[in-house]
């Protein structure tokens, strides 16, 4: 929940801007009423636009909610779902996400459906058991290929503090072995992005791991010079 109609648009024309030669996929996912905004922005480039959150129900009574349909009619070909912050927050759970998962794809989304533990979980040396647990939830919803899944490390999201290369892999092989296990024939093509405190500073590094794939990005997209230096990162 960050930013105005200005910043949203200056953002938005620095990145595309900067995009001329990457080849890389590249989305941002700005508060719903600047969709539209960033939409225009990006028109004509190779931008997705993603929303941050959408609802399980394709319509009716659920005032302040926003469904998958209405982002796509919008412009929005991503939708980023079980954020952290939503599970803590609001209370957002495992089987709720799945459900939103499910009406994404059928309003023609690709999902970014983020699984982490907290501190104190990976203390308890839950961290494994939370994750699986979680994916599981989103098994049973029925991961497709498209699919993208976003490991957050709670305890590296605004803290600060970031998994070493060494730690985010690791739970990113596990991620893999399970997809492996329950979606054979989409656990090669299912992305996996690490979340937590990703900066320009740090993104080559965990991009030299084998099972990570890109980034979502919290606070260093705020910028359009750090933003896009993690771009260039992923890009190389």
């Amino acid at each position: 929940m960050h930013g105005s109609g200005s910043s949203t648009a200056e953002l938005v024309a620095g990145i595309v801007s900067g995009m001329t030669s990457v080849t890389a996929e590249v989305a941002v996912c700005p508060p719903a009423v600047y969709i539209p905004l960033a939409v225009r922005g990006a028109a004509g480039s190779a931008l997705g636009i993603g929303g941050q959150n959408c609802s399980e129900h394709s319509e009716g009574a659920y005032t302040g909610e926003v469904a998958a349909t209405m982002l796509a009619d919008a412009g929005c070909r991503w939708v980023i779902l079980g954020h952290s912050e939503r599970r803590q927050y609001f209370g957002e759970t495992d089987e709720l996400v799945a459900a939103r998962a499910r009406a994404a794809r059928a309003a023609g989304l690709n999902p970014i459906l983020c699984v982490g533990e907290t501190l104190e979980q990976r203390e308890r040396g839950e961290a494994v058991a939370v994750v699986t647990r979680q994916l599981s939830a989103l098994v049973a919803a029925g991961l497709e290929a498209t699919d993208v899944i976003a490991y957050e490390p709670v305890w590296a999201i605004g803290t600060g503090q970031t998994a070493t290369p060494g730690q985010a892999q690791e739970m990113h092989a596990c991620i893999r072995d399970y997809l492996r296990e329950h979606v054979s024939d989409a656990a090669e093509k299912i992305r996996l992005l690490y979340g937590g405190s990703v900066k320009a500073d740090n993104a080559s590094r965990l991009f030299e791991e084998n099972d990570i794939d890109g980034a979502l990005v919290g606070g260093a997209s705020l910028r359009v010079d750090e933003f896009s230096a993690i771009i260039e990162a992923a890009q190389d």
